[in-house]
């Protein structure tokens, strides 16, 4: 008897119910709850499982404590009233592999293409090679960390000038210029100062900003006070040379002797990824249109999840409220 079933579409078999962008902490939630949800999720990122927290200090302590970071219903067990970062990235590592999750890192994604319901995902390896993934649904939780601000100033390209603060040791007994008045500006300094740089703040506020943590504030603000940081508020930097840092003053423009230069000026989400897959955006904080209740975009089939869904307001979602966000999409995917 001759059999008249017709093989299976290699497409169509292999297409993911989710696939999300992004596999930082938001990423990983938005994952597990699909799985939970008896879904079949795949996550796709252009670097390592928690990319931009792999990038943070390497001795960085988190603001918050264990239990608000926790994703997956998993308990994060730290000793620590405050984990350290070395801490989180091996609790994000242990929930994906305790959750199994299909993790694709060092996949850049290009472009995406299709449809709600039958989404093309175009990927690129790090060796250029090109590749798809194909999915019904797509969840973009790419975060904002990899785009830092942009001062536009001459010198601003220079190989002494870093978007990202990472170890003051290599600083020690330099002329280092710190740019910015919050809680990563500040934290810069104080430790660039404790390691033996010689630390400049600028900052165009009047003054450190007052939702500087609680601890860090004081302690920074001492350190000016006392001569031991010297700070200028109310002043712009305008240029980098090879030696030296020029700024505008309230007194006027100065130029100071300058090794380094950390401009902790903030980051951004990429909203020209966002707009080419048509995502629109509201007002001048460029708030995503976004359905709060499912978090789905103006684009059928696309939700946002994490600090994004705030657009430039990156100051309201955090690891601490944007974890929740898997939940609200994993609900409106199983509903439908």
């Amino acid at each position: 008897m001759t059999d008249l079933t017709l093989p299976a579409d290699p497409v169509q078999s292999n297409i993911f119910d989710l696939l999300v962008i992004g596999a930082g902490p938001t990423g990983l939630a938005c994952a597990i709850e699909a799985k939970k949800a008896g879904l079949r999720p795949v996550l796709v990122d252009k670097g390592c499982v928690c990319n931009s927290l792999f990038h943070y200090p390497a001795h960085m302590t988190f603001f918050t404590t264990p239990e608000l970071l926790e994703i997956g219903d998993i308990p994060f067990p730290s000793p620590n009233p405050k984990p350290t970062r070395n801490e989180a990235l091996q609790y994000y590592r242990l929930v994906a592999a305790y959750y199994r999750l299909d993790i694709r890192q060092y996949h850049r994604v290009e472009r995406v293409s299709g449809s709600d319901g039958n989404f093309t995902v175009h990927t690129e390896d790090n060796f250029g090679r090109p590749g798809s993934l194909y999915s019904r649904k797509l969840a973009v939780a790419t975060g904002y960390y990899d785009l830092p601000n942009i001062m536009n100033i001459p010198g601003e390209k220079l190989s002494k000038v870093h978007h990202y603060y990472d170890d003051p040791h290599p600083y020690f007994e330099m002329d280092v210029a710190v740019i910015g008045g919050k809680n990563s500006a500040a934290i810069a300094a104080l430790e660039l100062w404790r390691s033996g740089a010689r630390v400049t703040l600028v900052y165009r506020g009047d003054g450190v900003q007052p939702h500087v943590k609680y601890w860090i504030k004081p302690d920074v603000e001492n350190r000016i006070k006392n001569g031991e940081i010297k700070a200028y508020f109310r002043t712009e930097l305008v240029e980098i040379t090879r030696d030296s840092i020029v700024l505008e003053t309230p007194e006027g423009r100065m130029t100071l002797k300058n090794d380094f230069v950390f401009a902790m000026t903030g980051y951004h989400p990429d909203f020209d990824f966002l707009e080419s897959m048509g995502v629109r955006f509201e007002g001048q904080d460029r708030l995503p249109v976004c359905n709060t209740e499912t978090l789905e975009s103006n684009v059928p089939g696309i939700y946002l999840a994490g600090v994004i869904v705030a657009g430039a307001r990156t100051s309201e979602i955090f690891i601490e409220n944007g974890r929740f966000h898997g939940r609200l999409i994993a609900r409106a995917l199983a509903s439908e």
